[in-house]
């Protein structure tokens, strides 16, 4: 099998191409200096290249905040390079798989969200999401639209890097309590990528970790687990203004379990095991 993977070098990327690799599959990563996915010229040469069985479409402009003030830049990355990534597959004789969010959801259940629950962002960046995901869906039949959230991990900007490293500064953390979802880890959600591909499955799945916490619980294990004693004070989303994020974006996994017959592994276990990768490289760091 054969894949290619766009957003190659971000953060869920670093970790996609090596679960590829180790499951037998022949990986193109590429990035926008590979070809630009707002130019579907530039990925029609690429996969053509490339010939791939599969596009893992993970190329993405994922900065929340920046998303409010160039929304028609996100629409643009998110929406219209999503539609270019399908179609392109499509030219190709390839499925594509596209990565979207809990974002998409206006976060006022109750339950964890299942994949037929309409849809209704409530900022920027869960719309330009949504156009990629109708994008997706118009453009090639054969697609996988996986929606995952608070995706962390080795790569880029993460909540666990942050939140530690302030914590080690020693001054008190102020972190939302009513935000609720479920931390994910790259290298989780990567080898669930490749299980859900493998599954013959087609259509929209929800993958994240099990289990849920607010923000400020979350932040407050990360501290616990480091063995630091920095205060952490609970606030409200309002003390920060826009943009607006859902109270409750919890996804259920129901579909892809179903799919795999594989669990995903609870919110708190993977956060310790990043944390011990994290010291490991650290400690690494340190000798050399």
């Amino acid at each position: 099998m054969r894949a290619v993977v766009t957003g190659a070098g971000g953060m869920l990327g670093q970790a996609l191409v090596p679960a590829l690799a180790g499951a037998g599959w022949d990986v193109f990563p590429l990035d926008r200096l590979d070809a630009d996915i707002t130019r579907r010229d530039e990925l029609r040469r690429a996969f053509a290249e490339a010939r791939p069985d599969w596009v893992f479409h993970l190329a993405a402009f994922t900065r929340v905040n920046e998303c409010e003030d160039r929304e028609e830049y996100a629409r643009l990355v998110n929406g219209h390079g999503a539609g270019n990534a399908a179609t392109a597959a499509a030219e190709t004789g390839a499925a594509v798989l596209f990565v979207s969010t809990d974002y998409v959801f206006d976060g006022r259940a109750s339950e964890p969200y299942r994949e037929d629950h309409p849809t209704a962002p409530l900022n920027a960046y869960g719309r330009s999401k949504e156009e990629g995901e109708k994008a997706t869906r118009a453009a090639n039949p054969r697609h996988l639209i996986v929606r995952t959230a608070w995706l962390y991990g080795r790569g880029g900007r993460n909540f666990p890097d942050q939140i530690v490293e302030k914590a080690r500064q020693g001054a008190p953390l102020s972190v939302v309590d009513d935000q609720t979802g479920s931390p994910t880890w790259s290298r989780d959600l990567a080898p669930a990528l490749v299980r859900l591909v493998g599954s013959g499955q087609l259509g929209t799945f929800h993958c994240t970790s099990s289990g849920q916490c607010t923000w400020f619980e979350y932040a407050r294990h990360l501290v616990s687990a480091e063995g630091l004693d920095t205060p952490v004070h609970a606030i409200r989303s309002a003390d920060l203004g826009p943009p607006v994020r859902p109270a409750y974006s919890v996804l259920s996994n129901e579909r892809y379990e179903q799919a795999t017959s594989n669990r995903m592994p609870n919110w708190k276990d993977s956060i310790d095991a990043y944390l011990e990768s994290r010291r490991a490289e650290e400690a690494i760091g340190e000798e050399t």
